[in-house]
């Protein structure tokens, strides 16, 4: 397969800016080409990496598929980068931020924002971390500052997306947030926005109603099931901190409807429950996991994370959540196996018609709970469900059109695809590899978005102008 250079190849923005898609459930760009974000945390990216060590990560995540990178845009005030410039020479004063002739902090941003542009990422600006605002670093009359300096200078950028918050809840200094976002919104109504919520929480909990905001996220956060601590804020019931799909469902409740996506999930190589350096970590199997529950129960999208990544560590840079630079710096870690698998995904769901694919646990007989369920998704025609311990399964596939069905199965660790045939059953069985994850496609034997010889999904996926009758 020809492949270009990845500065050369098309770029997300040459089919207009990014909106969300009629139905109120996905994201899309101008021309109505689908856009599923599959984003990475690099939080402290500004802070922490050179700009030959920016430009390897954002190249190395733009070939596995990556098109958003969320991002920290100050983790202190002042924050510090690693040329040792600061964001806040004279505080909130940033009318002299940047000096002629001096690299300083926001050029180094700069250089950044461009970097991801020349690789076809945008750039998801958490713009201050919430923290920081619940400290008192930050004002309602410094947010609207310092949200007109931002868009100052990015509103012109075509690969900026917006996010307020920061691991957050969105009652603790709402008016901020408000004036931060109002801000933001009016000089720059062209870029979307969002809300990074606290663990456990939704953007539709406080901002459902904002017109503000375009899409909601949530934080399914790193805790096992039974690690709940005490909450009684979350939108989902005691025992189910890991069900990642129940936040997808409870945003559902809100109106106006809106996307929504996962915007931190467990990370891989990250301490279950963050905070216990005895306990097990996250693995590749984990994040799969977070990812295939959100996406098929109606996510516009999933980001990845990594505990080494996230933080940028290396050796002689100590780590929090227990990472250790020396056995795993981010360089390394950016090819690990979890990571490198997120791309199936992504192709997956663009290889099939995006915009009628709702969520059907009607399609899974006799669902199991938690590791268990089978969550499932379908259009119009085709039917994905994904099964992470590798239990019998039976599908309804009278759910979708079509007296026959082909069936395949995909293996989300490498993307290759098996053809296991064609069957006119409506309530058809499976019995997979016991303990191993996979996903479950058929389609309508009439549409030819999959074909028998294929081995793995391309990664751009079939054009839909070519899904023809295989009669025709």
């Amino acid at each position: 397969m020809l492949s270009l250079p990845l500065q050369a190849a098309e770029k997300p923005w040459s089919h207009g800016r990014l909106q969300v898609a009629d139905n109120g459930l996905y994201l899309q760009h101008e021309d109505g080409m689908p856009f599923f974000w599959l984003g990475d945390t690099g939080w402290l990216l500004p802070q922490r990496l050179d700009r030959d060590e920016a430009q390897h990560y954002l190249e190395q995540s733009a070939r596995e598929g990556f098109n958003v990178v969320q991002i920290q845009v100050i983790n202190g005030v002042p924050s510090f980068n690693r040329y040792g410039k600061m964001s806040h020479p004279d505080g909130w004063n940033l009318s002299e931020a940047s000096k002629p002739g001096e690299y300083g902090y926001w050029e180094h941003l700069d250089h950044i924002v461009d970097t991801a542009e020349r690789n076809g990422i945008y750039i998801g600006m958490v713009c201050i971390w919430g923290g920081l605002v619940k400290g008192g670093l930050m004002d309602e009359a410094q947010a609207e500052e310092y949200g007109k300096f931002l868009t100052d200078r990015y509103k012109n950028k075509k690969n900026i997306i917006w996010i307020i918050g920061g691991d957050i809840q969105g009652d603790v200094k709402t008016g901020v947030w408000d004036a931060l976002a109002r801000t933001i919104k009016a000089n720059d109504p062209e870029h979307l926005m969002t809300f990074h919520p606290r663990g456990r929480t939704t953007s539709a909990r406080w901002f459902a109603d904002r017109d503000w905001l375009d899409f909601h996220m949530f934080q399914s956060g790193h805790r096992r099931y039974n690690q709940r601590m005490g909450n009684k804020d979350y939108p989902i019931p005691d025992g189910t901190e890991e069900d990642s799909w129940m936040y997808v469902d409870s945003v559902r409740k809100h109106t106006p409807i809106k996307p929504v996506l996962d915007g931190e999930p467990s990370y891989e190589n990250i301490p279950q429950g963050l905070h216990g350096a005895d306990e097990p970590v996250w693995t590749d199997k984990d994040v799969r996991r977070y990812a295939y529950w959100s996406v098929f129960a109606g996510s516009c999208g999933h980001t990845y994370g990594h505990n080494n990544i996230m933080q940028f560590i290396r050796p002689g840079l100590p780590g929090a959540y227990f990472a250790d630079g020396i056995e795993k710096p981010w360089y390394v870690a950016i090819d690990d196996p979890g990571r490198l698998q997120m791309k199936y995904l992504k192709r997956l769901m663009l290889a099939f018609p995006f915009f009628d694919r709702v969520a059907d646990q009607e399609i899974a007989v006799d669902n199991g709970e938690k590791y268990d369920r089978i969550i499932a998704t379908r259009g119009n025609d085709y039917i994905l469900a994904y099964n992470h311990t590798g239990r019998p399964m039976t599908l309804d596939l009278s759910r979708i059109s079509g007296r026959e069905k082909n069936i395949w199965t995909m293996d989300p660790t490498d993307g290759s695809l098996v053809y296991i045939g064609k069957t006119d059953e409506r309530h058809y069985k499976l019995i997979p590899t016991p303990g191993k994850d996979l996903v479950v496609i058929a389609v309508d034997s009439d549409r030819r978005y999959l074909t028998p010889d294929m081995k793995e999904i391309p990664e751009a996926g079939i054009p839909l102008s070519d899904a023809k009758d295989l009669t025709e």
